[in-house]
């Protein structure tokens, strides 16, 4: 009978390993088939973590550029050349307007994009150029746009060119400088 206790003692301790064994291949098999058979990719541990935290670390340069029509008395320029952001952030810049005429003046801000194929992932959130703006004789303003570069942009951009060209808005000036006359006339009446 010790014989066969024995053998019995050593089949369970060999079923236990056996079953350890096959415990710890689970979670490789399990991968296997969730990647190969269900199409599910699966996290991969710390590294992965690592890749995604860098991926959103990513940072790109912002150049900023302005400039008017030449039928626009204005002086516009960005208040700073240039700034390095995180892609999926937001961030603010300013442009300086400055209405150099001695009349009211209404433009209208043209923006682009360079190169072209960031244009997509350039997000204006609030921008200064959805609206005509108004400068007095004179009047001098911060314009501020607000934007977001989209963590999708294209691994090889580095550099982004925000440009705007202020145009005058020849509707709204002559609309302006209408209703001005109008006001004129009205205070000089008795």
């Amino acid at each position: 009978m010790t014989r066969s206790r024995s053998f019995g003692v050593a089949k369970m301790a060999g079923v236990a390993l056996a079953a350890f064994g096959f415990a710890f291949a689970l979670v490789p098999l399990y991968r296997i088939a969730c990647e190969k058979v269900f199409g599910v990719r699966l996290e991969q541990g710390p590294q992965a973590a690592v890749e995604r935290d860098a991926k959103q670390a990513r940072w790109v340069t912002v150049q900023f550029d302005g400039g008017v029509n030449s039928k626009l008395p204005w002086q516009f320029a960005p208040e700073q050349p240039s700034m390095r952001v995180q892609v999926g952030r937001q961030y603010e810049a300013k442009y300086l307007a400055r209405n150099t005429s001695d009349h009211g003046i209404v433009g209208s801000a043209v923006p682009s994009v360079a190169p072209a194929r960031a244009s997509a992932y350039f997000n204006k959130t609030e921008c200064f150029c959805f609206t005509a703006q108004t400068l007095a004789a004179g009047e001098a303003r911060d314009m501020p746009v607000r934007f977001i570069v989209d963590p999708a942009l294209p691994a090889g951009v580095k550099t982004v060119t925000l440009s705007y060209t202020f145009y005058k808005n020849d509707a709204l000036t002559a609309a302006l400088a209408a209703g001005k006359a109008q006001a004129d006339v009205a205070r000089a009446a008795p």
